[in-house]
């Protein structure tokens, strides 16, 4: 990738300006590091809770626990925070912790690749080339949308959308609509447009697990107490902490999956009373070796006499409809995938080039791994938030996140503190972490509960999850220790850069 000598340089460039990309920027912020800036490929900050805008859309965990640690909102209306407050309040986030004038805007990063000779990334982004010492990427796990690739998808006459990038413009009153998929974002849009519809199909290849969310409305008197009281905003964070810390042993032990089983059988029964529709909605897999769902409304949605559950597989889409396996020809105007997201494949992978050229994605073709999950082996200077084994099942990932930014902040302070001009994970460090994961691995319900998942690569080894307790990964990863990476001083031959104007320092820009 060739660049101009003149090329702006930065301390440390941060990709993506959602929950993890702001995070950081914040803790760096605070940490005493101001040279940095946050790529934003889309016109605002927000990330997942920017894009998805779907109808119903909202956290499947609890408000006061789905936020930062540093930054308790005691103004959530609901439980489940809905997503337009979610995304308002990482704006205020970013605004009240001061790192927007760090934020480049509608600047999408095509290629960061190592210079091994100057001892930094290059960046190509959509407005103009940068240079940074260290490179951090957080774009987001759930950030691309997937959609499968039918038969004769292109040929289909009406509208056709992902839940991810929802058409505001569609009208759906009295249309005839497909939806295909079961996932999170479908039983959270599919109860929300039901009413409007003529003719809702729900194509389910398998049936999810769902259990009671219980939303409510929160308080003014809560949140009064809210405002007044830092004690109580930690001990309502707390709670829910604790709570949802509980809801992690069924994941690792099937006597306890047994008990939340029930508790999604009694939820399946008391919201469809019809037999055969039951019989469709009930999986055969062991409960959580899939996404636990959490919703009020899905099931009993499902029985109104404008759905249709079809569990056939699709065999072709067709310009007039969807047709199945048995050649049955359902008529739709309009298709809508809850699909989820690209998450084994990771298309940010394809954008990183480490110090032998190749990229993220085709070093990890045999399967994502890193050091605690945030740092790649052959990539010095890179750190990614939410990399391999750092999703959850049963709580907030915001946790996770923080875990690996303090590691992030730590990394980059030792660095400055001691001349270090760039650091990489040491191969034996990385493969006993990711050893060490494995062994974890066995026995849980995501590698005995019988069913594939997108937790699983092509190999069957679940490389999106953490095999535990987030205390247990906020111990491990909180911490920097020096000796699980080959330090490198700086080069005396490595170009010195000139000091900057106060205006560009206040950008967290400075020019070599």
């Amino acid at each position: 990738m060739a660049q101009s000598s003149k090329a702006p340089h930065v301390h440390v460039a941060i990709i993506g300006g959602g929950f993890s990309g702001l995070g950081a920027a914040i803790r760096l912020k605070q940490s005493g590091v101001h040279d940095f800036v946050v790529f934003e490929r889309s016109s605002d900050v927000g990330g997942v809770w920017r894009d998805n805008t779907y109808p119903g859309c909202a956290c499947d965990i609890e408000s006061h626990l789905y936020s930062f640690s540093f930054a308790r909102n005691p103004e959530w209306t609901r439980s489940f925070a809905p997503q337009h407050e979610i995304h308002g309040y990482l704006r205020a986030c970013a605004a009240r912790f001061g790192v927007l004038p760090h934020v480049r805007l509608d600047h999408e990063v095509r290629e960061a690749s190592w210079d091994g000779g100057a001892q930094r990334w290059r960046l190509e982004t959509s407005k103009g080339d940068f240079t940074a010492n260290i490179l951090v990427g957080a774009p987001g796990a759930l950030s691309e949308p997937s959609i499968p690739a039918l038969p004769g998808l292109a040929t289909f006459a009406g509208t056709v959308f992902h839940s991810a990038r929802w058409n505001h413009d569609h009208a759906l009153e009295g249309k005839r609509v497909a939806v295909i998929g079961t996932g999170a974002s479908a039983i959270q849009f599919v109860p929300a447009i039901q009413p409007k519809v003529g003719a809702l199909k729900l194509f389910q290849r398998t049936p999810p697990w769902v259990i009671p969310r219980r939303d409510h409305a929160l308080g003014e008197l809560e949140k009064a107490v809210l405002r007044r009281s830092r004690a109580a905003q930690w001990l309502k964070r707390a709670g829910i902490y604790a709570m949802r810390e509980l809801m992690a042993v069924p994941f690792f032990d099937t006597r306890a999956a047994k008990i939340t089983e029930a508790i999604a059988r009694r939820h399946l029964a008391r919201s469809v009373r019809d037999p055969a529709l039951r019989a469709k909605l009930t999986p055969s897999y062991t409960i959580g070796c899939k996404r636990i769902l959490l919703s009020d409304d899905y099931l009993p949605s499902l029985t109104r006499p404008n759905v249709d559950v079809i569990t056939d597989s699709i065999r072709e889409i067709r310009p007039d409809g969807v047709v199945t396996q048995d050649g049955q020809l359902h008529p739709v105007d309009t298709i809508i995938f809850g699909t989820g997201f690209k998450v084994q494949e990771l298309p940010f992978g394809e954008k990183i080039r480490g110090k032998d050229g190749r990229t993220l994605t085709e070093t990890w073709k045999n399967g994502m791994v890193a050091h605690l999950g945030t740092t790649v082996v052959g990539y010095p200077n890179f750190f990614i938030l939410q990399g391999p084994n750092t999703g959850l099942g049963h709580t907030s990932v915001i946790t996770m996140i923080e875990s690996q930014i303090e590691h992030v902040v730590k990394a980059v302070r030792h660095m400055q503190d001691r001349g270090i001009a760039t650091i990489e994970p040491r191969a034996e460090a990385q493969a006993a972490f990711v050893a060490g994961v494995d062994k974890k691995m066995k026995g849980t319900v995501w590698t005995a509960g019988g069913c594939a998942s997108w937790y699983l690569d092509a190999k069957g080894r679940n490389s999106t999850l953490w095999p535990g307790f987030t205390f247990t990964f906020k111990r491990r990863v909180e911490t920097f220790e020096p000796a699980e990476y080959v330090l490198s001083p700086r080069r005396a031959r490595v170009e010195q850069r000139s000091s900057a104007s106060a205006a560009e320092r206040d950008l967290g820009l400075q020019t070599p």
